[in-house]
């Protein structure tokens, strides 16, 4: 498994590094959404974005190539979960800023897509 991410860890792969970007960039969004958002959208968005790279992250530590894949899917689940709290976001705050954040996610998920892919054959 580790010769097809050729990564020493999981803190190399660049899919990961993009998507602590991308956990970066939601919570500056948050930040400026309403105070009433604290416990449904600030919230969901903010587990969403963090679950992207914490599930690379353990899914990399399993050691097993199907475990790893079945972490990457629940990592790609949560940025197709995210995508749709910034566009609810957008519909219902337009005044904030999600370009940066829209631009990284589907750069996390092709890299997701690449990854899985690439484990899986």
């Amino acid at each position: 498994m580790r010769e097809v991410t050729a990564a020493k860890s999981y803190k190399q792969l660049i899919v990961w590094q993009k998507s602590i970007e991308l956990v970066d960039e939601i919570y500056k969004i948050t930040k400026g959404l309403p105070a009433d958002e604290k416990f449904g959208l600030i919230s969901q968005m903010r587990r969403s974005a963090i679950s992207i790279p914490s599930n690379i992250a353990e899914g990399y530590k399993r050691r097993k190539r199907g475990e790893y894949l079945q972490f990457l899917g629940m990592a790609d689940a949560s940025a197709a979960e995210l995508e749709t709290q910034i566009i609810i976001c957008k519909h219902n705050y337009s005044e904030v800023y999600c370009k940066h954040a829209e631009a990284l996610l589907p750069e996390v998920q092709k890299m997701l897509f690449v990854l899985i892919q690439k484990l899986s054959n």
